[in-house]
């Protein structure tokens, strides 16, 4: 069952189009990775699918409910939450109290349930529960943000490159986290700077060029992808940045 559908999306800042007539779905379960250099429109489509930003024309489908005239506040309550790139915390609350943000709009009970989980999935949030979280390193306040995305227990979360200036060990972490939330069944849209990391977690992708799908299919076609391998995984290919 398809729980996202993104059907014609055109967005612009201004005179300036982002992104194209963009088309794409994502099914329940299912993780897909978006790959593209920078301004290709990737963080463009995760903050218009997020509801803070507004498109001119096309239509976003969560579950067949047209939600792009929605709110960011009421789409995280239909079940969306997203991860956005440059780890935002709350750098003067505790770990605690910033994942306790994160439930706003759930029940005290079940926040406290989902709360257990997130501290299984990352112990060390859990050595570190009453530090500051601007206090924290890089990769524990990735860790930090995506509990926080998860303690909405979302239908659908949004990663918006989990790895960026993260070293290779914190990275090798954080992807080991987002295989559990796969395992677990949750349904993620992943833009990430690490193509090859990103394909090899995703059941699918698609690729963005300046604004328009180049590419798409199953991860492993993506990967043997000639056109792939040369621009993002090639030999002193240097890798995308946000886009």
């Amino acid at each position: 069952m398809k729980l996202l559908e993104i059907r014609d999306l055109d967005v612009r800042y201004g005179h300036i189009q982002a992104l194209k007539g963009i088309s794409l779905d994502v099914a329940e379960g299912e993780i897909v990775a978006l790959l593209g250099a920078n301004g290709a429109g990737k963080t463009t489509l995760m903050r218009t699918v997020s509801g803070l930003m507004r498109p001119h024309s096309g239509e976003v489908l969560l579950r067949g409910q047209a939600i792009q005239r929605t709110g960011a506040d009421a789409i995280v309550r239909l079940g969306i939450s997203q991860v956005p790139e440059g780890r935002r915390v709350f750098p003067t609350l505790s770990v605690a109290e910033n994942l306790s943000l994160g439930a706003y709009s759930r029940p005290r009970a079940e926040s406290a349930q989902t709360l257990e989980t997130v501290w299984k999935m990352f112990p060390r949030l859990l050595e570190r529960r009453e530090q500051l979280a601007g206090t924290l390193s890089g990769g524990e306040q990735q860790m930090l943000v995506i509990g926080r995305a998860l303690m909405a227990r979302p239908r659908l979360l949004l990663l918006d490159e989990p790895s960026l200036g993260l070293a290779p060990i914190i990275v090798r972490d954080i992807f080991r986290s987002l295989r559990d939330i796969r395992d677990q069944g949750m349904t993620v849209l992943l833009v990430e700077q690490n193509a090859r990391m990103a394909l090899k977690l995703a059941d699918r992708g698609y690729v963005l060029e300046t604004g328009s799908i180049r590419l798409q299919g199953a991860a492993a076609q993506l990967l043997a992808s000639a056109e792939v391998q040369a621009t993002y995984l090639g030999h002193g290919a240097a890798a995308p940045a946000a886009g």
